[in-house]
């Protein structure tokens, strides 16, 4: 059977933007659809809280970790057959996750799951870098993650539903019908987008890390990613405690808000898609920048006069995704455009950074905000949000002062 495909202007054939959104969403729907399950597999398998949650820790691991090496082989090896080993990776670990009979069989199903499905989350900006110019690239990644966050965004709630009527493995059985759909989409619906075919060894991996190494410009946008990234983490990682601890909202109420988040980062990729290409990458990197620190600026302001409740404490965070939704698409266009026959390195390395910085920013603030002088108290995720937007800023004026001693300057 001969794949059928949209075609460009020059008869090129080109994925359209509905394969290109399913194959990122494949990982981040299913980091998230399972949480609403966590309490009942406890009792499920037996575990403490801590084994449960080494099952969401091993997958952000195997996430970081495998975007490293698929991205380089994904610039060797074409991006459609890494992309299909991935996505059937990805059914594979859902199929093992189903049949999980103990945590530590969960927890190595979803380090399986992790690092197939993550293939789509990473070569799907290098897809896009490869069909269209930076500053377009850049539109068209709004576009992709606008529609990636809505599914995100929503699965939480898919995965409570589910549970209520068929227990901890319905999450998982979406996950495994939905793997199959995007490996079937995969096979059939996904052109080749990169051309160049070399044969691959561990020492041409590690060459094509060291020579993005060596350019400044892509760490001035990579950076920026991260910053950002550790921002929104860190908010994470504190609002639920804060939420539950100083204002005895439930978990409901909790979902309700975090909605507001999704919406602003939706909102953002919207203006990305829109105006990224007209006034350039730079701008909108700062802009968005700029527009995450306002949200840290009203949160702190808040707790300072002492006026923190639910409303102040969330409706800022839609300022915060707001930010990111506009800084995100132009810094992770910027890192992959930089060096286009690296692009696929450069969007696993990207993406690894963003994840493991911000598990890490994460995980500090919930340590600060149980322990220390900090305990207890809103400030410990504000300092390390205000951290975030202070060093994503400087990343973001680095931009500007290295390309401007380039002949090719990407951040116009």
């Amino acid at each position: 059977m001969t794949p059928a495909h949209p075609q460009t202007a020059a008869g090129e054939p080109k994925p359209s933007l509905a394969v290109l959104i399913a194959i990122s969403t494949v990982s981040p729907v299913a980091m998230q659809i399972y949480l609403p399950s966590l309490a009942g597999m406890m009792a499920v398998f037996s575990a403490t809280a801590g084994e449960i949650q080494l099952s969401m820790s091993a997958f952000f691991i195997s996430v970081a970790v495998s975007q490293l090496f698929w991205g380089p082989l994904s610039d060797l090896f074409g991006r459609r057959p890494v992309i299909i080993i991935g996505m059937a990776l990805f059914v594979v670990g859902s199929i093992f996750c189903l049949l999980a009979p103990s945590i530590e069989w969960l927890i190595a199903a979803r380090v399986i799951q992790a690092a197939g499905g993550c293939t789509g989350l990473v070569l799907g900006r290098a897809i896009v870098r490869d069909l269209y110019g930076p500053r377009q690239a850049a539109s068209m990644i709004g576009y992709v993650t606008m529609g990636l966050a809505v599914m995100p965004a929503l699965a939480p709630a898919m995965g409570g539903v589910l549970d209520q009527f068929y227990g901890w493995r319905g999450g998982f059985f979406l996950m495994l019908i939905f793997g199959v759909g995007v490996l079937w989409a995969s096979v059939y619906r996904l052109p080749e987008t990169h051309k160049t075919r070399v044969a691959v060894t561990a020492r041409q991996v590690l060459q094509s890390y060291l020579r993005l190494f060596r350019e400044p410009l892509y760490w001035g946008y990579a950076l920026t990613a991260t910053f950002s990234a550790l921002t929104y983490f860190a908010y994470l990682g504190g609002a639920p405690f804060i939420a539950a601890g100083l204002m005895s909202m439930t978990a409901a109420e909790m979902g309700f808000y975090f909605m507001f988040v999704a919406l602003g980062y939706m909102a953002g990729n919207f203006l990305s898609g829109k105006y990224a290409e007209r006034v350039g990458m730079f701008p909108m990197v700062l802009a968005g920048t700029l527009i995450s620190g306002l949200a840290v600026v009203l949160v702190a302001g808040f707790t300072l006069f002492e006026a923190l409740t639910p409303a102040s404490l969330f409706l800022p965070m839609f300022v915060l995704g707001l930010g990111n939704g506009v800084c995100l698409p132009s810094a992770l266009s910027g890192a992959v455009s930089v060096r286009p026959d690296l692009a696929g390195s450069a969007s696993g390395l990207t993406a690894s950074l963003q994840v493991a910085t911000g598990a890490v920013a994460g995980s500090l603030v919930a340590r600060l905000y149980a322990d220390g002088f900090l305990a207890g108290s809103p400030w410990a995720m504000i300092w390390i949000m205000a951290a975030g937007v202070g060093a994503g800023l400087i990343a973001a004026v680095a931009i500007r002062l290295v390309s401007t001693r380039r002949e090719m300057v990407p951040a116009e």
